[in-house]
């Protein structure tokens, strides 16, 4: 049971980023929908918990060490060049998510600071980047434990907003703003998240041993984070008028409705912006990297860079790439379905 938990705060703590925290995923592929956005939150997190489930048994069987041999496992396709073919291709693609990803968590610490705390978000950024450093140079162990220790502080904290949210749910403010197809926008929900979790999951395989393990795993990710969804979902009633101008909508109601909860809360979307980017960094640390000594130098560089990538704005970045993540994730999970 004790493996099965960390590897279950593993995926939460992965995927309760500063986009689901602040309640940016919230509202862009769910309450700007309306009413059809709850049931968007059922059908995408019951697709979570397949995924969840499907590569955990294709990474288990195989042996799984990187994204690469993932590939290889599920693409049955032996082309002529080497170099130059779909698996590299996507290879590639998926690498580049999961640090642009990693990115957006760097930027989204930044912004919390400037919202919330008003100090620059370029000296948030800075923080947590020497602080994830130094959790890159204790290695996979170290992701593992950071994640095994906050996540299930996370999970408690945001619990009690939501309940104490349930008193005073504003249904009035349920009102579609997107014209998209709500559907549509749950599987994409769900395929973005797909490409920066199986990576992670790979990171973790040692931990889990049979089928049971995995069901198990499945069930309670998938619970957790649907209950948690929900609750984020009734939050955002809060706010009159359109949120899509607020960067951290649900920090906006907590500092405005419940201000006594506000250091509370921070502490959260800090924490889960925290325990995201390290599991988006250790992935891609063990995806590109052969030996130690790169391992620490490719850490060091990504750290730097996401300083610099940050300046680009927290909300900018999650409107623009996490449609594109999902859209392509969509490919990833077809080609998993069918090796399942």
């Amino acid at each position: 049971m004790k493996n099965i938990l960390k590897i279950v705060f593993v995926i939460i703590g992965t995927l309760i980023g500063a986009g689901f925290a602040s309640g940016q995923e919230m509202y862009i592929f769910f309450f700007s929908y309306g009413l059809e956005g709850i049931a968007g939150l059922f059908v995408s997190n019951i697709l979570m918990g397949i995924i969840i489930y499907v590569s955990l048994k294709i990474i288990n069987k195989y042996k799984i060490k990187n994204y690469k041999e993932f590939l290889n496992i599920i693409i049955k396709i032996n082309p002529k060049n080497k170099y130059f073919n779909i698996k590299n291709i996507i290879n590639i693609i998926v690498n580049i998510f999961i640090i642009v990803a990693f990115f957006i968590m760097i930027a989204g610490f930044g912004a919390y600071f400037q919202q919330s705390i008003g100090i620059n978000s370029l000296i948030g950024s800075i923080i947590i980047s020497i602080i994830l450093y130094i959790v890159f140079r204790i290695g996979t162990d170290g992701f593992v434990k950071v994640n095994e220790f906050i996540t299930p502080m996370l999970i408690i904290f945001m619990l009690i907003i939501g309940i104490l949210n349930l008193k005073d749910i504003n249904f009035i403010n349920i009102i579609p703003y997107n014209n998209f197809n709500w559907l549509i926008s749950s599987i994409i929900y769900s395929s973005y998240n797909s490409i920066l979790l199986i990576p992670a999951l790979i990171a973790i395989n040692k931990y889990l041993n049979n089928k049971k393990e995995f069901k198990y795993v499945s069930i309670i990710s998938t619970l957790i984070i649907l209950i948690l969804s929900i609750f984020l979902f009734l939050v955002l009633t809060r706010i009159n008028g359109d949120i899509k101008n607020i960067q951290m909508p649900i920090v906006y109601v907590v500092k405005n409705i419940f201000p006594s909860l506000k250091n509370i809360y921070g502490i959260i979307v800090l924490s889960s912006i925290f325990t995201t980017a390290v599991s988006l960094g250790a992935s891609f640390l063990q995806n590109v990297t052969k030996n130690r000594k790169s391992y620490q130098q490719i850490a060091q560089i990504m750290c730097i860079t996401g300083v610099a990538v940050s300046k680009l704005g927290f909300s900018n970045l999650v409107n623009l790439l996490y449609p594109i993540f999902g859209f392509f994730g969509i490919i990833q999970i077809i080609i998993l379905f069918k090796n399942k």
